[in-house]
């Protein structure tokens, strides 16, 4: 009687079993061509990008690219924690060559073949993705570049092409896309002394277009940036390459899961004529799908007929790149022609007189150190802004055209002095009154005034000499009104007071006449749109109720500001607390120079 349930229950079961199992079965999709390297062709000194070496008659290039990446196609939940790598770690033997025909037509061949996978099963919006786990033979790439302009060696060079991708790879192993793939593409590249870049633009035409987890699978635009030095005679290249892509398709450009971008440090070395190992690391700079949280390269080639090869192969003493004359083996320039010289620095270098880095004969000012520009006539030349003839470097007025003169505060200045007292109007303070020299830019060329205020303090113990103010006991404030405008603060010289521990102004005198004093510099300075208040306190007790308490006096004082005809658009409340000390907190002294309030314009002709 018990015996039967169970069989019962076991067929359900099965049958269960056998229903989701064929359910997840049909739900699941496709993998695709999912690392999304792209190699360059071989005989190029990087690893991703071309560096245009095209040229030759049957010039042939063979290599293997051993490529191990970690994580490679994972994904991300919406907290940005990775839930599965369906690629965990893959292992590509990238297999290639290429041979250049007519000097100027590559044809290139690429087989990957995964020797190892392994990765974690995953169910993203409903649809299962397997994991890879197997060795496949990957997406063979068949390529045609022509070289346009430039040559090997030269500043710059470009190449225009096509790869196809035949549909060859495992797309259950993530090694192919089960659809062709087209790329037409152009690179550019070229190099200067030791220095060479290059860089790619494509766009991927894909038969697969649609939907792959939270991503995308679709055209997109190809790209790669790079830079590198040549060393020891060519024979080592290091640099960094830049390179990913970004589906169009369906609009999701630039999207995180569409967009993967990666970053290589690589170096090449010639360890003997035509043969070339490579090695690089690399990291993902996006979650994009496809790329690798970390990649590893290694590479050998045989590339004969390579220009830093036969330069390795050929005796130093014979070799001329730049055709000067000078052997490369004592050319300190060996990519640009020059002269000979003694001095073994410039041996071989164009001659530059000045030493600004523009040659002589294209040097509009020799002798005279310039940057170089495209304009002729004043490349090498010191830049004149005013075009009066004097070179900004010495022009004392270098926006107004004016004329050389000995004297350096006046050469290249107009000869104006509107008061003529031999004080030019660019640095008069008093421009329409005659007055006399002096090194105080505040007086010079004003007349010799001993209270130039009138106040009735003197000059030389005047604290605010050109602003009127009292007599006072405090030096620092003597000849000073309570408040007036300094470039963008109203200066006040006295303190608005508080009540202890409050934002209550104090009642007295002395709060009422500084405020008093701001507010009759606002009225009498309309140009002046905008005052933000500041609140400041010493360091004693809690910072966050400094901060708070310092808020609310600064918004205590634009109040009564207001509630005294100020337009409150023009006042604004900030409260540091004890953020910005201007004395030492360690003495009863520098703590009430702290505790303050000031006055800053934020907009208006104080600005």
């Amino acid at each position: 009687m018990i015996a039967r349930p169970r069989g019962s229950l076991s067929l359900l079961a099965f049958a269960a079993a056998l229903t989701v199992g064929s359910t997840a079965s049909a739900q699941e999709q496709a993998g695709y061509a999912a690392n999304h390297i792209d190699l360059s062709e071989r005989g190029s000194r990087w690893f991703v990008l071309d560096s245009v070496d095209i040229q030759g008659n049957g010039r042939l290039a063979l290599g293997v690219v051993n490529d191990y990446s970690f994580r490679s196609l994972v994904h991300y939940n919406s907290d940005g924690n990775a839930e599965a790598s369906m690629v965990r770690n893959q292992y590509v033997m990238h297999l290639g060559g290429s041979i250049v025909l007519a000097d100027r037509v590559r044809i290139g061949v690429g087989v990957p073949l995964q020797l190892f996978a392994d990765g974690n099963a995953a169910v993203i919006n409903g649809v299962g993705h397997r994991a890879a786990e197997d060795t496949a033979v990957g997406d063979v790439r068949v390529s045609v570049d022509g070289r346009i302009f430039g040559s090997p060696g030269d500043a710059a060079s470009l190449a225009v092409g096509v790869a196809l991708f035949a549909p060859s790879g495992s797309t259950k192993e993530y090694a192919g896309d089960g659809k062709p793939r087209v790329e037409p593409r152009a690179a550019f590249a070229g190099r200067m002394s030791s220095f060479a870049y290059a860089a790619k633009l494509g766009v991927m035409f894909r038969g697969r277009d649609e939907a792959f987890g939270d991503g995308y699978i679709g055209h997109s635009v190809t790209g790669a940036l790079s830079a590198g030095v040549l060393l020891a005679d060519d024979k080592i290249f290091i640099g960094p390459e830049f390179f990913g892509s970004t589906v169009v398709s369906d609009g999701r450009a630039f999207e995180s899961k569409t967009t993967p971008i990666e970053a290589l440090l690589g170096a090449h070395i010639n360890v003997m004529p035509s043969v070339r190992v490579g090695v690089a690391g690399g990291l993902g700079l996006t979650r994009g799908y496809g790329v690798p949280v970390g990649r590893g390269l290694l590479s050998l080639e045989w590339v004969p007929g390579d220009a830093a090869a036969e330069v390795a192969a050929t005796p130093k003493d014979a070799s001329d790149r730049d055709g000067d004359g000078v052997a490369d083996s004592d050319d300190a320039c060996g990519y640009a022609r020059g002269v000979a010289s003694a001095d073994p620095a410039k041996n071989g270098c164009p001659v530059d007189g000045d030493g600004d880095g523009v040659p002589d004969d294209v040097d509009a000012c020799v002798g005279v150190a310039g940057p170089a520009t495209t304009d002729p006539t004043t490349n090498g030349c010191p830049q004149d802004t005013d075009k009066d003839g004097v070179a900004d470097n010495v022009d004392a007025c270098p926006q107004e055209a004016g004329k050389r003169s000995d004297d350096p505060k006046m050469s290249g200045c107009p000869d104006r002095d509107k008061d003529g007292d031999g004080v030019l109007d660019n640095v008069d303070a008093c421009p329409d009154k005659a007055g006399v020299r002096t090194a105080d830019p505040k007086s010079n060329g004003c007349p010799n005034d001993p209270d130039r205020d009138h106040d009735g303090v003197l000059n030389d113990v005047d604290a605010c000499p050109d602003e009127a103010g009292k007599a006072d006991a405090d030096p620092k404030k003597s000849g000073c009104p309570k408040a007036f405008l300094q470039g963008n603060v109203i200066k006040i010289t006295d303190q608005v007071k508080f009540k202890t521990n409050s934002a209550d102004i104090a009642t007295g005198k002395d709060s009422e006449d500084v405020l008093n004093a701001v507010l009759n510099v606002m009225k009498a300075h309309p140009e002046v749109k905008a005052i933000r208040v500041e609140g400041h306190t010493d360091n004693r007790g809690d910072a966050a109720r400094n901060k708070k308490l310092s808020q609310s006096r600064a918004e205590a004082v634009a109040k009564w500001l207001e509630a005294h005809g100020i337009d409150k658009a023009r006042l604004s409340a900030s409260g540091f607390g004890q953020e910005k000390p201007l004395d030492s907190n360690d003495s009863e002294t520098g703590r009430t120079n702290n505790r303050r309030v000031e006055f800053h314009v934020e907009q208006g002709s104080g600005r």
